[in-house]
C-alpha cells in the first residue's frame, strides 16, 4: 500500500528554497503541480520550519508551534477564509447539505440565492436522455417525416436518424 502523502504549497517567496530542499531528499520529494509538492508523512517532520511558515499544507495554512496563539484567534485574519477555525460539516448522501452558520461568512459577504432546479420527476427517462447526439439532431418540431425504422422515433434529419440507429440499435 502506498504511503499517505502530505501536499505542501510553499509561499511564492520560499518555493525555490523548498524545491532545493525537496530534491536533496532521498528519495526526492515529488511535485504535484507547478506550486505543490507531495511527500510521505514521515518526511514532513524533517522539513525545516522556516520553509513551512505561511505554506498551505493539505489545504490548511501551516501554523508554526512558535507562533503566538493570541494572533490566531477566530476573526483575526485571513485564516477564517481558509476554514481553519470553522467546524467541519458533514453531509449525508442523498440529502441536501446542512446550512452553513451565518458566522462562517465574513461581514461583507453577499449571500447567493440557491439555483432553481427542475424537479427530478421532470427529467427525461430511458433513451430520451441517453443519447446527446440525437438530442442535438432532434431539436425543434417533431421532424420532417424521417423516422427510425426500428422504433419509429421521429427525427429532423436523416443524419440524426442514422446516428440514433448506430447508437441505439447497433444490432439492426
Amino acid at each position: 500500500m502506498p504511503p499517505e502523502l502530505i501536499h505542501v504549497q510553499p509561499t511564492p517567496e520560499l518555493r525555490r528554497d523548498f524545491a532545493a530542499w525537496a530534491v536533496a531528499q532521498v528519495p526526492k520529494v515529488r511535485t504535484v503541480s507547478s506550486t505543490v509538492f507531495a511527500m510521505p508523512g514521515a518526511l514532513f517532520t524533517e522539513v525545516p520550519e522556516r520553509l513551512l511558515i505561511g505554506s498551505v499544507v493539505d489545504g490548511h495554512r501551516y501554523i508554526s508551534p512558535d507562533e503566538d496563539q493570541e494572533d490566531t484567534e477566530p476573526g483575526d485574519g485571513p485564516d477564517d477564509l481558509l476554514g481553519v477555525f470553522q467546524p467541519e460539516v458533514e453531509g449525508t448522501p442523498g440529502e441536501p447539505l446542512p446550512p452553513v452558520p451565518d458566522d462562517a461568512y465574513p461581514p461583507d459577504a453577499t449571500p447567493l440565492d440557491p439555483p432553481d432546479f427542475a424537479p427530478l420527476e421532470d427529467a427525461p427517462a430511458g433513451d430520451e436522455a441517453s443519447d446527446s447526439s440525437d438530442r442535438a439532431a432532434d431539436t425543434g418540431d417533431e421532424g420532417d417525416g424521417v423516422t427510425c425504422d426500428v422504433c419509429d422515433r421521429p427525427f429532423k434529419s436523416e443524419r440524426g436518424r442514422d446516428t440514433h440507429r448506430r447508437q441505439a440499435h447497433p444490432e439492426a
